[in-house]
């Protein structure tokens, strides 16, 4: 059973890896399953098709269940804290997804509805982030404003942190990701706290 498991994260892994590459239409399942070290046999056996595949991948490793944990368990209710936290785990997963999410964006003409499955991932963040501002408030710990605005306002601008990320062209040079995590969440939480 735990080989089976292996073999399947290998066949995941394998397609996120050549068709960020190639793109969707420039991939065989059989190049897949050669990058992976099964049959094509094994693949279909496993999946059905080349797009179940990529659609068990987006599944399988994105972020919403690590984020889930991550409210569940290491909130300590320090809004500076935790906003940091929050910022660099969510900075920590994108890096380690940037070729999911590179597809989503350069193949959503080849897998229709490829968007809408990668938005569940940060409207669930959202949500978990809109209830921590909402507790917050209650705690009398942060200004009461609109919770899911505030969400929104810090997910948007970490986004915007990580698509610059990704094309790595350097747009701003002189400024590292980790600098801007600790400005952004210091301006943040000092804004929020009452």
């Amino acid at each position: 059973m735990e080989n089976a498991l292996c073999n399947r994260d290998k066949m995941l892994l394998s397609a996120i890896e050549l068709i960020a590459e190639k793109g969707y239409k420039g991939v065989t399942t059989q190049e897949i399953a050669a990058a992976a070290g099964v049959s094509e046999k094994t693949l279909f056996r496993h999946f059905g098709s080349k797009r179940n595949l990529v659609d068990e991948a987006f599944e399988r490793f994105h972020y919403s269940g690590e984020m889930s944990k991550l409210f569940q368990e290491k909130i300590t209710w320090n809004l500076h804290a935790d906003l940091l936290l929050i910022a660099r785990t969510y900075h920590e997963m994108m890096s380690r997804n940037r070729k999911m999410i590179w597809i989503s964006i350069k193949d959503e003409a080849h897998l229709p509805g490829i968007r809408q499955q990668t938005q569940q991932h940060p409207r669930r963040l959202m949500e978990f982030l809109t209830q921590y501002f909402v507790a917050m408030s209650e705690k009398g710990k942060l200004v009461r404003t609109n919770p899911e605005l505030q969400a929104m306002s810090f997910l948007m601008m970490h986004f915007g942190a990580f698509l610059n990320e990704l094309e790595k062209d350097e747009n701003f040079p002189g400024i590292t990701l980790d600098a801007f995590i600790e400005e952004s969440v210091h301006i943040f939480a000092k804004a929020l706290t009452p």
